[in-house]
């Protein structure tokens, strides 16, 4: 098989271990552990096992896998563009190790090949058979599911996945690479400007600079400058569900505030579905460490800490789709119903708004045409490989911008912080601030704004200001990084609901003050700590006028919504009069038990 060559620092296993095989790939931070003959043998006693030969395929490059397998004896290759001129070896597996990532989990399809290298044995259990199995074993769902984890971060790391092609130039490229990326979805951004790459693939596919930004996907696959939604179905992302479903409730937004709100409606029996308009996690799932979040004394990635919560809504029954942009709001025969950006429309009895804030983006000459090549809005592996040579800056005093300092500090030489203030303590965290202080490769610049971003295809300096003496100087720096502030996306909801005067939803005594006193006269009670001024429609997280702006506080609120989900739930029963909330709770299908 093309690239069976030993790859660049893999070396085989060691001795001790038993049952292993030459080129086996060494366990990397936990991503390929080898089950031990006791967790063998109880997966065995659900699974069927069978012969495999060399050459046989277990799971296909761009199909969904159904199936869990692991390696009795042989040795199961991963490859990258199977069967193609571009094919090459990614993984060896041997005897112990099991085969899948995250995808197997969330019903994605695979991103590699899994072709069977070295003829031996194999145990296939089905998921159905798998989630059964580690609903009663905790200690082997977490150590798969922590594999699988890792294993997504390697392959995001190492720029498996599909390409895409275009100018650095164009904003439907940029549109393209932040949804990758955001998403965590496993891709390499082949630049049209300056990767000769470009320019052979073109060629191959017989098409134009013109017809640019593409999606390809092996040699089989190519989309023409596709929407994300177009790029979600590609890859399996779920997408709304079909029809016009009256649910219990619909989660606008999955940050830390909406996925808690998933969790615990779908745990307690209600019909959730939860529509997000760009990627799970919010701001939360670009943080590149999360350390003050209680639970976590060794801190958890914002990556790691969104995936956790989406395995654990889907394992209720809650239905998260992506992407599903927000449009419209309306009361509509004792329901709401929520209509898209591309006409579709869900309805619900309730409604429970967490969409987060975004970042502003910086207004200055010279940004804009840089923006997703080297000025960036998260710090997360993908920005982080770009930054191992040359210095970088980020901009911002919270912190979302200590978190990204000490990141980056990982990866480039020499880490900036601008800061307008006179110092860190006003908005960032003591902790971040004593790292920050301490650590080697960070410069921290305070009374310092930047006036100007230097470069033409690439950022090559900063112009930068003292706001108190107004004297420039020039930064060199290759990346830009910033994190000032956000703004919620409440702009679909003007009109609808009350908001404050910076756009973020009023709830509770504020909301109720805006409403005409018929209204909750109607109702019979006064409005509810975190409902709207509509009956019905809850705010939480970032987005709620007040709240404070930290991923323990949203994930507290997200969860203290659907208490008053059930509250009101109880209190309007459904046309026909009764309450068809369910008081079963659904099947659980396993992780994070």
């Amino acid at each position: 098989m093309p690239g069976d060559e030993k790859q660049p620092g893999a070396a085989p296993v060691p001795d001790e271990a038993e049952g292993s095989v030459p080129f086996e790939t060494p366990d990397i931070y936990g991503a390929y552990p080898r089950l031990s003959d006791d967790q063998t043998a109880r997966l065995a006693q659900h699974g069927r096992q069978r012969a495999a030969d060399a050459g046989d395929v277990l799971i296909r490059e761009g199909e969904r896998c159904e199936t869990f397998y692991v390696v009795l004896s042989g040795s199961v290759a991963i490859v990258e563009d199977y069967g193609t001129p571009d094919e090459h070896l990614l993984r060896v597996h041997g005897p112990g190790r099991f085969i899948g990532e995250l995808g197997l989990l969330n019903g994605q399809v695979s991103f590699y090949t899994a072709v069977v290298r070295d003829p031996g044995e194999i145990l296939a259990l089905s998921m159905d058979q798998l989630r059964d199995l580690v609903t009663r074993d905790s200690t082997l769902g977490d150590l798969v599911l922590r594999a699988c984890l890792g294993r997504r971060a390697l392959l995001v790391g190492q720029g498996a996945g599909f390409r895409i092609i275009g100018s650095r130039y164009s904003p439907d490229t940029r549109r393209l690479r932040e949804f990758a990326s955001r998403n965590r979805l496993p891709h390499r951004w082949i630049d049209l400007e300056t990767d000769e790459e470009a320019e052979e693939l073109l060629r191959r596919f017989g098409v134009g600079p013109e017809q640019t930004p593409l999606v390809i996907w092996r040699d089989t696959t190519l989309l023409r400058n596709p929407s994300n939604a177009e790029l979600a179905r590609l890859i399996g992302l779920p997408s709304l569900p079909a029809g016009n479903r009256h649910g219990d409730v619909l989660i606008v937004g999955s940050g830390p505030a909406g996925l808690a709100a998933a969790v615990y409606a779908a745990s307690e029996g209600l019909n959730t579905t939860v529509v997000e308009a760009m990627a799970t996690g919010g701001q939360a799932g670009t943080s590149s460490r999360i350390e003050n979040l209680l639970g976590f004394p060794s801190g958890i990635s914002g990556a790691e800490l969104t995936e956790r919560a989406v395995l654990q809504a889907d394992k209720f029954g809650a239905r998260i789709s992506v992407p599903a942009e927000a449009a419209r709001l309306e009361r509509r025969d004792g329901h709401y119903a929520v209509g898209f950006a591309d006409g579709s429309e869900v309805t619900a009895r309730s409604v429970v708004l967490a969409m987060g804030a975004r970042y502003r983006r910086l207004q200055m000459p010279g940004i804009e045409r840089l923006e997703g090549t080297s000025v960036h809005y998260s710090a997360t592996v993908y920005e982080a490989q770009q930054c191992r040579t040359d210095p970088v800056a980020v901009v911002g005093g919270g912190n979302s911008a200590g978190q990204a300092v000490l990141f980056l500090a990982g990866y480039a030489p020499r880490v900036y912080l601008l800061v307008r203030g006179p110092s860190l303590e006003a908005h960032m965290s003591r902790y971040l601030i004593d790292q920050i202080e301490r650590h080697p490769r960070v410069e921290v610049l305070l009374h310092t704004e930047v006036t100007e971003a230097l470069g033409d295809k690439t950022l090559e300096e900063l112009d930068v200001v003292d706001n108190r003496t107004g004297g420039h100087r020039r930064l060199a720096a290759r990346s830009l990084f910033v994190f000032t502030g956000a703004d919620p996306h409440t702009d679909w909801l003007s009109g609808a609901l009350a908001l404050d005067a910076r756009g973020y939803v009023l709830t509770g005594a504020e909301a109720q003050a805006c409403s005409v006193p018929e209204l909750w006269q109607s109702q019979g009670r006064d409005c509810l700590t975190l409902e709207t001024s509509l009956p019905g429609v809850f705010a939480a997280g970032d987005v709620r006028s007040g709240s404070v702006k930290r991923v323990a506080s949203a994930v507290g609120e997200g969860s203290m919504s659907i208490h008053y989900v059930h509250r009101y739930l109880g209190h309007t029963a459904a046309p026909g009069g009764t309450d068809t909330s369910p008081h079963t709770r659904p099947k659980e299908s396993a992780w994070l038990a």
